[in-house]
């Protein structure tokens, strides 16, 4: 028995039941603890400083200097955060069996197989970068494998759709910027953070800033600038944003997809989302012949793996396309 542990827990015991206790009651309580311990091995347990914190802000400091985006930071400070708090453990004693119990739990929440394994990516990449740092000995994503989920054939949009939503659209504002979402294949976040200084009319061009702030140029069709002059022609404001919204402040992602499931409501066209004129681009633009590594340089894409997901393929035309070639 630790006489010094047990001088130690008699001592915080006896702190803690003075507050509730009168003197005459702790002088009788007090003996009988302490006769109660005798029979015991008391060893105090210091508990291991948890540097959870300053393992994830390491991680996050590091994937900055990496150029990743604020939003992506974000997002792994608030899932790695999240596992932390459900797991009720710290980084250094997290195992694959917490990660798998994790999974378990949100998969019975109803979370889909893709966006879990959009999770399992986010933790192998924080686990396996503090192990090779060296701040922890075991990587517990090593044995943890992919959450495979079923791709889902993602129609673009057909001409008849785009159509309609432009002839939905109540002002010149909303008409340029279907016209700028098609034309460009920009994500929405890249069309909100344009400037009219970004737009070159004389060479059908505009420079944006997209993931990992990677400047790249996107094209614009006739329809498109004719619709953005327009547009920028009925403005009185003298804001450098591209596009506002009805407070003459920059128009915020937000805006953009509010306007468009007003569409939606108001045309009967399905699954109207920013994303998806961007995988239409993709699709068109392959379909006429454009050579799929330019096709990725469009978008943006350092992959061309990620430029494959964007495009679909309708069985008519594969077909048509192996009688004609095989």
């Amino acid at each position: 028995m630790s006489i010094a542990s047990k001088q130690v827990l008699l001592k915080e015991t006896e702190k803690a039941l003075g507050a509730i206790l009168t003197v005459e009651l702790m002088q009788k309580v007090m003996p009988v603890i302490s006769e109660t311990l005798a029979g015991f091995e008391v060893e105090q347990i210091v508990q291991p400083e948890n540097k959870g914190n300053d393992l994830l802000q390491a991680f996050l400091d590091a994937k900055e200097v990496e150029g990743r985006s604020k939003k992506t930071l974000e997002r792994y400070a608030y899932l790695i955060g999240r596992l932390l708090e459900e797991i009720n453990t710290t980084t250094e004693q997290v195992t694959v069996y917490h990660l798998r119990s994790f999974f378990m739990a949100e998969k019975r929440r109803g979370i889909s197989d893709r966006t879990l394994e959009g999770f399992r990516s986010v933790f192998s990449s924080y686990f396996g970068w503090l192990t090779k740092e060296g701040l922890i000995q075991t990587n517990p994503c090593a044995n943890l494998g992919a959450i495979k989920y079923s791709k889902q054939v993602r129609e673009p949009y057909s001409d008849a759709d785009i159509e309609q939503l432009k002839e939905a659209c109540k002002t010149p504002r909303d008409r340029a910027l279907i016209a700028l979402l098609m034309s460009t294949g920009c994500r929405i976040s890249e069309i909100c953070g344009l400037n009219r200084s970004d737009i070159d009319f004389q060479a059908s061009e505009c420079t944006v800033l997209g993931k990992g702030n990677k400047e790249r140029v996107a094209y614009l069709d006739s329809v498109a600038l004719m619709l953005l002059q327009r547009y920028l022609a009925t403005r009185q404001d003298a804001h450098n944003a591209l596009f506002v919204g009805v407070r003459g402040e920059r128009l915020q992602p937000g805006g953009v997809r509010y306007m468009l499931k007003q569409l939606a409501k108001k045309t009967g066209v399905q699954n109207v989302h920013p994303h998806r004129f961007r995988r239409t681009l993709a699709t068109n633009l392959i379909v006429h012949g454009m050579p799929i590594q330019e096709v990725a340089a469009v978008l943006g894409h350092d992959k061309i793996d990620t430029t494959m997901g964007y495009v679909f393929m309708e069985k008519s035309s594969v077909k048509n396309s192996y009688r004609k070639y095989a």
